[in-house]
């Protein structure tokens, strides 16, 4: 998978699972010093309910396998120093949540994962450039201790770091999946 990663990148976070049908994942933060990558933190985390997929459709419970650039960020909180452009919106967050899937902090900060969704708006933006059955919406967001519908969750503590850390001039990526398919 590191060879997908484009060669502009400067920053990768690190999503995997030990195995396709696990929700838990462990979420690491790489930083590019000259031509090294450095390990910089690490975090616990969640991913789709029913584990990884490489044919990502919407309500399937499974977090799509690839790389994604990052681009946007916001919350139903305020932005607490975010690199990224934030779009802090406490009713368009919270409106989103479905209350037997979704918890009440979930959304008080996100990074939006640029899978079929456009870049450069909010991340709450409902277009679908490859339509509404590939699924979207997808996001690191805020740990709730348990597997997704199909984003990252990410505790408070790693949420804000990655909104103050990761800079849009060193082009973020993620690169998620289990960890078979990433070491393919």
């Amino acid at each position: 998978m590191w060879k997908r990663v484009p060669a502009g990148a400067g920053q990768v976070v690190v999503v995997y699972g030990e195995d396709r049908e696990s929700p838990d994942s462990v979420v690491v933060l790489y930083q590019k010093r000259g031509t090294i990558w450095e390990r910089t933190a690490s975090w616990p985390g969640h991913n789709g309910r029913l584990g990884w997929t490489t044919d990502h459709h919407m309500d399937d419970e499974q977090s799509p396998v690839g790389v994604f650039s990052l681009t946007d960020a916001g919350g139903s909180l305020e932005d607490p120093g975010s690199r990224l452009t934030y779009w802090q919106d406490g009713n368009a967050f919270p409106s989103m949540q479905i209350p037997e899937k979704a918890h009440d902090h979930d959304f008080d900060y996100v990074i939006a994962i640029d899978y079929n969704r456009l870049k450069g708006v909010p991340p709450f933006d409902w277009n679908r450039p490859e339509g509404p059955d590939k699924g979207g919406g997808i996001w690191l967001h805020m740990d709730h201790g348990d597997g997704t519908s199909a984003c990252v969750t990410v505790p408070v503590s790693g949420m804000k770091t990655l909104l103050r850390v990761l800079d849009p001039a060193r082009h973020p990526v993620v690169v998620m999946g289990d960890r078979e398919r990433l070491r393919a």
